[in-house]
């Protein structure tokens, strides 16, 4: 099974684990790392990735996920479709650059693209080319399958 997380999954271990979302939030996408490095889902990385997560300006973060750059599997460069298909995405009332990593995530046949975004969640529906999931759900989804 491959997955595509957005910077807001990589990011989200780093955010104030206050609020009991974020911590769930947080404690599954540790266990999706976990799998992804016992080999039991493949990662899917992109171009848009590392200009995203090269915008961060906590160096400490940039590093930590810049490390899963080398755990993926898969590293989508882009395509002469990325750009058709991001503004069929931005058509779904989705932002410019959400809609770059789900046409990537798309280009790069992933079965599942992680996010913590309310933004991208709440327009999921529109987007029938890929399964868009928060990391809770898709730990309850694969751990009840």
């Amino acid at each position: 099974m491959k997955l595509y997380l957005d910077n807001c999954c990589f990011n989200r271990p780093f955010d104030d684990q206050e609020q009991v979302r974020i911590r769930l939030e947080a404690e599954a996408k540790l266990e999706i790392q976990s799998r992804i490095k016992k080999g039991q889902l493949i990662l899917a990385w992109s171009f848009m990735l590392d200009f995203e997560n090269s915008q961060n300006v906590d160096a400490l973060k940039t590093k930590e996920i810049a490390r899963w750059a080398d755990v993926a599997q898969d590293f989508f460069t882009g395509s002469t479709k990325t750009l058709e298909l991001s503004l069929e995405i931005m058509g779904c009332g989705i932002k410019k650059k959400d809609a770059v990593h789900l046409a990537c995530a798309i280009e790069s046949e992933c079965d599942y693209f992680l996010t913590t975004d309310d933004g991208i969640l709440k327009r999921k529906d529109a987007i029938k080319q890929i399964v868009i999931i928060n990391p809770v759900d898709f730990i309850i989804l694969t751990e009840s399958s």
